[in-house]
């Protein structure tokens, strides 16, 4: 548990220093885009390469990807009734809303979770590769045609991950893990260089957002906040767990961790998003904040509970 608790630790350390550099003058609103976009565009899809570059594939195919495949889609589809027909958000709105209820901080936050808490880093691979491949791209996709002007297109469609930087990062990091060819370090260190800006431009351009932009709770639905809380922390794992202990018969171990993983709260990189894409942004730095917070007590109520 201890490494659970330095998880969130050194997240809150870095949002607190960007929200330090914002109160005293260093950095602003432009900072908090410009840091946004290299972390969208530049460092993390260096990150994916390095990071499923080094995975093994095996992990993924397993019955815990199904168990957080199924507590995601519940998740999502409660998301989406209830954003389309009680709130009537549009469907960029909706996009952003969703990842926001069923996204998971598997990067920063999962890998010491899964490392320290649950004894092993690989176990958070299948929430990983899921989310990076399927999901991710998909929502991308859904956000490039929500946001543009242009006429719908099938090739423009089919042809949309593609053209997204952070797709194109995961797949060849999954293409460098599925040939099992190692990059020469004159290419590797450069972008484990750059990839390891990624996180930390993330988390000090959330806690610029946090100082300059509405106060949590203020510009977006409190009710919409504690939905999408509810959903992320007790809906989606409460799925996770139910489909891995009475369809898939996990053993104790990936029952623990399917759980757990699926109770971490809502990835910065969501925030990211939002702001490159211009919507629902305080939606989604409050639902990062939230969960964030409230996910500690309740990891370690899972983790007594199941464990």
């Amino acid at each position: 548990m201890a490494g659970v608790l330095e998880g969130f630790v050194t997240i809150i350390a870095v949002i607190g220093l960007g929200a330090l550099l914002a109160q005293i003058g260093v950095l602003d609103d432009g900072a908090r885009i410009v840091l946004s976009r290299l972390a969208f565009f530049v460092a993390s899809p260096a990150l994916m390469i390095t990071v499923l570059g080094d995975t093994d594939v095996g992990d993924v195919l397993s019955k815990n990807l199904v168990a957080s495949a199924a507590g995601v889609l519940v998740t999502s589809v409660v998301y989406v009734v209830a954003a389309r027909f009680i709130w009537h958000r549009d469907l960029a709105d909706t996009v952003i809303g969703t990842l926001c209820a069923a996204y998971v901080n598997a990067g920063n936050l999962g890998l010491p979770v899964a490392a320290y808490a649950l004894g092993d880093a690989s176990l958070v691979a299948p929430t990983l590769l899921m989310q990076m491949l399927a999901l991710q791209p998909l929502a991308l996709a859904i956000l490039d045609h929500a946001t543009s002007d242009a006429r719908f297109s099938v090739s423009q469609a089919v042809t949309a991950p593609l053209r997204n930087p952070l797709t194109v990062g995961s797949i060849l990091g999954l293409v460098l893990a599925v040939t099992g060819v190692t990059l020469p370090p004159a290419v590797r260190d450069p972008l484990e260089l750059v990839g390891g800006m990624a996180v930390p431009s993330m988390l000090v351009a959330y806690g610029i957002s946090l100082r300059l932009g509405p106060r949590p709770g203020e510009g977006t639905s409190v009710t919409e906040i504690g939905v999408i809380t509810s959903l992320k922390l007790v809906l989606q794992p409460l799925t996770a767990y139910v489909v891995a202990r009475y369809l898939l018969d996990l053993g104790d171990t990936g029952l623990l961790a399917v759980t757990v993983l699926s109770a971490l709260p809502t990835a910065q990189n969501i925030f990211v998003h939002a702001t490159r894409y211009g919507r629902a942004e305080v939606l989604a730095r409050d639902s990062v904040f939230v969960t964030t917070v409230l996910s500690v007590p309740a990891i370690v109520t899972i983790v007594a509970l199941v464990h």
